[in-house]
């Protein structure tokens, strides 16, 4: 949202009579929404077959090698999250959620049907693309919720959506773990009712009422945004979560309402959007954020760590498949998601009450956090004991949580919401980007292809090398602060000035 100038008188009092015809209206709109959407996170994310994927295809496509499946299958989905994030972002936009959710549901589906029935090499780097359009597309559901609902629900909203997706990977991991180790349920059945989980996702998705507003294309007019808590402030637009939002529909009913009984409605016609427009507002936008060396900080950790991160996860059921064969002896894939899944969680929660100084010692957080997620990667490389994978992975996943959920605090916290959507895209498609040089270079089998032991030591090295690089960074800035205290006369005189 942008504010151009001062807002019209008859403006606003044409939103101030609508606010005071409507004020329940927002409270009364935002449950059912938020409901269906929770609905459709938590049956999209129980998915029990999933911590053991590598397993299945290993032992029910016996023409699938493991080579073929680490260097050949898994990184057709890098490649398709990379090419389909971009128009997918401005998809989303322009088609207003809801039909990039339905797709996210139908890509599911046919991901898990080609997992029960497909074969062949060619036939399964097929179920990896629609995979990679299932991933994709998880921004439509992240951000759906924003355009119907009252700006004073965000906080409780997103709480709530993310909650639900949390819990449902929660019960899918257990739940697996207990049907593969207590009931002896075979791999496919576990396929079948990860099938069923998420064709229920996609019924619920079609109850979505549809948005009439979104963050650039279909964007309230500035005119009526005055009334919607935006100010401007350093420079920079930020929102007053204790002004009311606009629903869909807003527009509408106040164009409906007259000021004065002699006055007969005015009727202003749907402004059209200009997409040429809108991505001038995105590169300004992006030029503005990424010009300010705390967010740049932060987010450069964001894409470079989520970038090794996302190999850690794609590859680690294959690491454990070389440690101890599924074939030979009992798999606690589930347990092991189920364990790091509720001790991130604990760690997002443990947030709230950590107190520093994230301006002084943030980068050397980052650094320190980034050695002891190299050590546990390289420990999980070079023991061999699978119980020592799992701890390993745990601290892996649980380290990163908490520092990722650090990261969107900080990097949050002053945008406005627009902004806050673009500099994730950004750092996410940056952190692909870098993934599928990774993958290219290191997985791909047309090109090294090395093995998943050679893999996972160059991970580790990859993340001490993000480490030594914020500990560098770190000790500049605070050498730079250290100076400022000890030499106070020029700040002095340069604030005066």
């Amino acid at each position: 949202m942008d504010v151009s100038g001062p807002v019209s008188r008859r403006a606003a009092a044409a939103a101030a009579t609508m606010l005071l015809r409507t004020a329940r209206v927002p409270r009364e709109c935002w449950f059912l929404p938020t409901a269906l959407l929770c609905a459709y996170g938590f049956f999209a994310s129980l998915r029990p077959s999933e911590p053991f994927l590598t397993p299945y295809l290993l032992e029910t496509r016996e023409n699938l090698t493991e080579r073929q499946v680490f260097n050949e299958i898994y990184p057709v989905w890098t490649y398709s999250y990379l090419v389909l994030l971009f128009p997918v972002f401005l998809a989303t936009d322009y088609l207003r959620y809801k039909p990039i959710v339905l797709l996210q549901g139908f890509s599911l589906i046919v991901t898990w049907f080609m997992l029960l029935y497909a074969q062949g090499l060619l036939a399964i780097q097929f179920l990896e693309f629609f995979y990679g359009i299932a991933t994709a597309t998880e921004i439509a559901y992240y951000s759906y919720i924003y355009s119907v609902v009252d700006l004073g629900m965000y906080q409780k909203v997103t709480s709530y959506c993310r909650s639900a997706t949390l819990v449902g990977f929660t019960v899918s991991s257990v739940l697996g773990q207990i049907l593969v180790s207590v009931a002896g349920w075979s791999l496919f059945s576990l396929n079948v009712i990860s099938l069923t989980c998420v064709s229920v996702a996609f019924a619920v998705a079609w109850f979505l009422p549809m948005p009439q507003k979104s963050l650039f294309f279909h964007h309230v007019p500035s005119s009526c945004q005055g009334m919607n808590g935006i100010k401007v402030q350093n420079g920079g637009i930020v929102t007053d979560t204790s002004a009311s939002n606009h629903l869909p529909g807003w527009e509408d009913i106040e164009s409906k309402i007259p000021l004065n009984p002699e006055e007969p409605p005015v009727e202003e016609p749907e402004a059209k959007p200009d997409r040429l427009l809108v991505l001038k507002v995105l590169w300004n936008d992006f030029l503005i954020c990424y010009s300010s060396r705390p967010l740049l900080c932060w987010s450069v950790w964001w894409a470079l760590s989520t970038c090794g991160y996302f190999q850690v996860i794609n590859y680690t059921q294959g690491l454990w498949e070389t440690v101890m064969p599924s074939r030979h002896a009992a798999i606690y894939n589930g347990g092991v998601e189920a364990v790091s899944t509720l001790l991130g969680a604990i760690a997002v929660f443990a947030v709230g009450y950590i107190k520093i100084s994230w301006s002084t010692w943030g980068e050397m957080t980052l650094s320190l956090c980034s050695f002891l997620i190299a050590a546990a990667v390289y420990v999980m490389d070079t023991v061999g004991n699978i119980w020592a994978c799992y701890a390993s992975y745990v601290i892996f996943r649980t380290i990163y949580t908490l520092l990722i959920t650090i990261a969107t605090f900080q990097i949050a916290a002053n945008l406005s919401m627009e902004r806050y959507a673009l500099v994730f895209g950004v750092n996410t498609f940056i952190a692909l980007a870098l993934q599928t040089v990774l993958t290219l270079i290191v997985v791909d089998a047309s090109v090294l292809g090395l093995e998943i032991t050679v893999q996972f030591l160059i991970y580790a090295c990859y993340f001490a090398l993000i480490a030594v690089v914020f500990l560098i960074g770190g000790a500049v800035s605070i050498a730079k602060k250290c100076r400022k205290q000890e030499d106070p006369e020029p700040s002095s005189q340069v604030t005066t000035s």
